[in-house]
């Protein structure tokens, strides 16, 4: 799994050899910031191929401009607003594109919400209570969904979620109430301890998706280590 905070100095670190064009380094981000990319645009978009493909679009955006990350929040939070005006953007075109399409009186077939192309790694991991849950998670209004995965399930903090999404705190509070509320009358329990589990992105996903960045950077892709993220480990290889 992937480790879920880093201190400032191996943070630090971590950016200062990724600005080096360091693939180790480079991979070590990417496998620290994953899931939480990957929650946060798939809470916009709501497909799980598109939301891959936000993710490596925000990266190759990201690690080309990294000079420009001046540290002022933390390197997951700056690539999660990244991350965040990238399925927006598709988003706004998604619809554009939707509104073109009934102008025109066609249908339109490509922007279906159901996943056609099978995981096996999805289908082994995942049992019928989270199918149920990510689907009643998928229903709810984006502006519930959003901030329901990114304060409760990816823990940030209130300020933090505020931040992200450019709200107040007290809207934060507010919009997370009605999505529990929203959950809990959907499946008729409580959903809490469960929430963790949800659109899970690790293992060969999170590899798969780390190498092809990698790969578009030019940069060997390597051997990962089955634990995703050992910054100490990293750190302490640094000359």
């Amino acid at each position: 799994m992937p480790q879920s905070t880093l201190s400032r100095s191996d943070e630090a670190a971590l950016i200062a050899r990724a600005m080096q064009n360091d693939a180790a380094a480079l991979r070590a981000i990417m496998q620290y910031c994953n899931r939480r990319l990957y929650r946060i645009a798939r809470s916009i978009v709501r497909d799980d191929s598109e939301a891959e493909d936000i993710v490596q679009a925000a990266y190759g955006r990201a690690f080309t401009n990294l000079r420009e990350f001046r540290g002022e929040s933390g390197i997951r939070t700056w690539l999660a607003r990244i991350a965040l005006n990238e399925a927006l953007g598709r988003l706004r075109r998604r619809h554009a594109d939707a509104s073109q399409s009934l102008q025109d009186q066609e249908g339109d077939k490509s922007f279906s919400l159901v996943d056609k192309q099978p995981d096996p790694e999805r289908a082994a991991a995942q049992r019928e209570i989270h199918r149920l849950l990510e689907r009643a998670i998928d229903h709810l209004p984006q502006d519930l969904r959003m901030v329901l995965l990114i304060r409760t399930i990816e823990g940030m903090t209130v300020e933090e979620t505020a931040a992200l999404l450019g709200l107040r705190p007290e809207t934060v509070k507010t919009r997370l109430h009605r999505a529990r509320a929203l959950l809990r009358a959907r499946l008729e329990k409580d959903t809490g301890p469960l929430l963790t589990d949800a659109f899970p992105f690790d293992g060969e996903r999170c590899r798969r998706l780390t190498a092809r960045v990698l790969n578009r950077l030019k940069l060997p892709a390597g051997d990962e280590p089955r634990s995703l993220l050992r910054a100490s480990w990293l750190v302490a290889m640094m000359p």
